[in-house]
């Protein structure tokens, strides 16, 4: 659970400096999160569905890393044996799965674009400061196999 934590705190860091420099205030950044689960409602909740989505964003983090740890335990020991080439891939695993599948499929009501500068900046947070974490913490925890 380390790792998620860590995951979570570097990301939604990382998220909301790029937000910031692009003018938006945090609680705008985390209520898109929320966006995700409530659709443009959760633009006219204030506070309240910007801790939504912060609450939102760590149990995605929290669950991806409850994944991975559990298949680097039972199924895939090399995951922990290369936790640097294992937490890249995972990063990237995530970006693809959050930006071509749930963001899509969610009630996120915006339309996901792809510009260079936040996608390179997204897949660069996505493989070093989400996948890189959850695979060292997970190394960490279980040992070099």
């Amino acid at each position: 659970m380390v790792g998620g934590g860590l995951a979570g705190t570097f990301d939604i860091a990382y998220a909301i400096s790029f937000a910031a420099w692009r003018g938006m205030p945090p609680e705008k950044l985390l209520q898109l999160v929320a966006s995700g689960l409530l659709g443009s409602a959760a633009y006219d909740g204030g506070w309240n569905t910007a801790l939504l989505g912060l609450g939102l964003h760590f149990l995605i983090s929290l669950a991806a890393a409850a994944v991975f740890y559990t298949v680097a335990r039972r199924w895939l020991p090399v995951l922990r044996t290369h936790p640097i080439e294992a937490g890249l891939a995972f990063g990237l695993g995530m970006f693809a799965l959050m930006n071509f599948i749930v963001l899509p499929l969610s009630a996120f009501p915006h339309p996901v674009r792809f510009t260079a500068l936040a996608t390179g900046t997204n897949l660069a947070s996505h493989l070093f400061l989400f996948g890189l974490p959850i695979a060292l913490a997970t190394r960490r925890a279980l040992g070099r196999g």
